[in-house]
């Protein structure tokens, strides 16, 4: 090839196979896997039940072997060794429903757009649901929200449950709240 020419397809192909291809190891990690290193590997697992990263320290501090995890985890997929706990998944949702419609609804604000603030009210034994769109996060909309949760919900409100949010705890909001705790006391 000349200088200042542009090499040509066959001399890129042919320097390429000269030099190792990016993003490949040069060493692999069955260059480390002797018998006697996975007799060690399998030993600690059965005398100490311990898992791949602890029987990686436990080699370099005791026996000052230094083994990469994925050596270790080989090691234990080539010889079957069953996993030290098995996958447990994801946890079931506990729900705690209340025992009489309305003893308690939750309520809660979350901005969804700017300037665009949803409020959500449901009620913990029908998940019956009030939503309500305001344009700001203000205790005038959350006594909105209230009166329009004591007109749609279908039964009389005892409790509502809130993360104690400012727009919440307002004076406006405290004392609405007092007026339906005495009309529902009559």
């Amino acid at each position: 090839m000349t200088p200042g020419r542009r090499p040509t397809t066959t001399h890129l192909t042919r320097r390429r196979a000269r030099t190792r291809r990016a993003g490949t190891p040069s060493h692999t990690t069955n260059q480390k896997r002797t018998p006697t290193i996975e007799q060690q590997i399998l030993k600690l697992r059965k005398d100490r039940n311990l898992g791949a990263r602890r029987r990686q320290s436990q080699l370099h501090r005791v026996q000052e072997m230094r083994l990469a995890l994925g050596t270790i985890h080989k090691t234990l997929i080539g010889h079957q060794v069953a996993p030290l706990c098995p996958h447990r998944g994801k946890a079931r949702y506990t729900r705690y429903p209340r025992p009489i419609p309305g003893d308690r609804v939750q309520s809660d604000t979350c901005k969804i757009a700017p300037g665009l603030f949803q409020y959500t009210a449901i009620d913990d034994r029908t998940r019956y649901r009030v939503l309500a769109l305001y344009d700001r996060r203000t205790a005038a909309n959350t006594v909105l929200l209230i009166d329009k949760v004591i007109e749609e919900m279908p039964f009389p409100i005892q409790r509502i449950q809130t993360d104690r949010g400012r727009d919440f705890f307002a004076s406006t909001v405290q004392d609405r709240r007092w007026i339906i705790r005495s009309s529902f006391d009559l």
